[in-house]
């Protein structure tokens, strides 16, 4: 078997952009996202907090999971976000990383 794999949506501070991302190292992504390292999409976008994600046993599954959101309509992410934080806050410090 793989490394973990992780899926996670970021966004803004006032929630209006979602991005969705797949990574091994949740961490480490977290803290690229929040000090604008790589992604243009979320440093354009200010997309600095971790408002949900999801923990594979496996890279490949998280992928495919990635691909997956990536269709759904905005309504059904932010459905599917508030069925495990309802009020939509930074859950960076679940993952072991204080914004």
């Amino acid at each position: 078997m793989g490394k973990n794999g992780y899926v996670y949506i970021m966004s803004n501070p006032r929630r209006t952009v979602l991005y969705i991302g797949v990574t091994s190292n949740l961490e480490k992504r977290v803290y690229e996202h929040v000090n604008r390292l790589g992604c243009g999409f979320t440093r354009k976008y200010n997309c600095i907090h971790l408002i949900y994600y999801e923990v594979f046993q496996d890279i490949r599954p998280a992928i495919e999971r990635e691909k997956e959101l990536k269709k759904y309509h905005r309504k059904w992410k932010f459905d599917l976000i508030r069925s495990v934080n309802p009020e939509l806050k930074d859950l960076s410090n679940e993952i072991g990383w204080f914004s």
